[in-house]
């Protein structure tokens, strides 16, 4: 895709026509990017759609495409959830269909969509995901398909924008999940594991861990040594210590060891994320003298109401989308870096995860703090 494609100047007194939709899970802040969006682009004098479920609701018959007016988003900037609703199953590249057999296969439905865009007159697709969905938007940019896309993942994981809306609401809930596990369980001389957030970045359970005062911090960047693990429990039973709480990411693994388990899929063998915290409590089983209980935070982290930064995070992102829209500057992402709310190309944004840096302040704080992570 070339420069003039990336930042387009056309006739700012045409109408246009804009469809929004979100993919992937729900983060929390994402109402008050479509709240914000909104009214700035009413204001523009664009005229915003939406696509219920994501591109669920576009390819759907018929489909389920609207008119979002301020009316309808009313009150929305502190709720949690997705009004739009959201959906990580309906990838255009890679549709799910069921065979006659009974046996499911993907197929390559992004002609239809661009055909729905062409029918409805939609000028600009504004998407709102992580990565996946970033990377379906670089793909229809490059079929002549107008995009702007907004970063949102709680897991902080996307490298072109310094932080994403949701991380400060799930870093709060798995604080807040952290202090009631330690109240609850101390007087009973137990091991507590947390489970949060994370695929390939441990952002939320290294901050979660240090502001939650964790023994331990176990996150995708760093393997970890089990018996380091295990001889910072032990540490604890020696010094009198009642509890330790263990915070893992999902993602994590041990040294030599893979991300937790493997289950069957439609189209071969893929790696589950959601058991890291049972694969840790299974290798301790007999290394330790303490009861062992596991707490998987889960969707507790994307629900809720947002913290006042995402609400804050996700208006700035919403306000300068409609403007990007307005000005045509397509084939961007909205990002923030330092205190300002620009953009960058949408070829930057894609594939760039960001990961903790091992060497980095936040691991130094934690290892200065003593808590244990699996490495030196």
């Amino acid at each position: 895709m070339t420069d003039d494609n990336l930042a387009l100047e056309r006739d700012v007194e045409k109408v246009r026509r804009v469809l929004i939709l979100t993919g992937g899970g729900d983060a929390p802040g994402i109402n008050a990017v479509l709240c914000a969006f909104v009214k700035t682009a009413a204001d523009l004098g664009l005229k915003v759609y939406a696509s219920q479920d994501g591109f669920a609701g576009l390819i759907a018959e018929p489909s389920r495409v609207s008119k979002l007016t301020a009316d309808d988003i009313e009150g929305v900037i502190g709720r949690g959830g997705c009004i739009l609703g959201c959906s990580d199953r309906s990838n255009p590249f890679a549709y799910e269909v069921t065979s006659p057999g009974g046996g499911v296969r993907t197929i390559d439905i992004s002609e239809r969509v661009v055909a729905k865009l062409d029918e409805r007159e939609i000028d600009i697709l504004v998407l709102v995901g992580g990565d996946g969905t970033l990377e379906i938007g670089m793909r229809f940019a490059k079929m002549g398909v107008a995009v702007i896309a907004i970063p949102k993942t709680i897991d902080n994981d996307l490298g072109a924008t310094d932080v994403s809306f949701g991380l400060d609401t799930a870093v709060e809930t798995a604080t807040g999940a952290i202090d009631a596990l330690r109240s609850a369980s101390e007087p009973h001389d137990q091991v507590a594991i947390v489970e949060v957030s994370g695929h390939d970045a441990g952002w939320v359970a290294l901050m979660s861990g240090i502001a939650g005062d964790a023994d331990v911090v176990l996150i995708p960047e760093i393997p970890y040594d089990l018996d380091r693990v295990v001889e910072k429990v032990e540490s604890g039973s020696t010094s009198g210590r009642k509890l330790d709480v263990i915070v893992i990411a999902e993602g994590s693994k041990p040294l030599g060891g893979t991300v937790s388990d493997i289950h069957a899929a439609h189209d071969g063998p893929v790696q589950r994320h959601d058991a890291s915290g049972t694969q840790l409590a299974r290798l301790l089983e007999g290394r330790i003298g303490h009861e062992v209980r596991v707490t998987t935070l889960g969707h507790l982290q994307r629900g809720g109401s947002p913290t006042s930064f995402d609400r804050l995070l996700g208006a700035r992102f919403g306000v300068h989308a409609a403007e990007l829209c307005y000005h045509d500057t397509i084939g961007h992402m909205v990002t923030l870096r330092g205190q300002d709310t620009i953009s960058v190309p949408l070829e930057a944004a894609v594939g760039n995860i960001k990961r903790v840096p091992p060497d980095g302040e936040l691991v130094a704080v934690a290892r200065s703090l003593g808590i244990e992570l699996g490495q030196e």
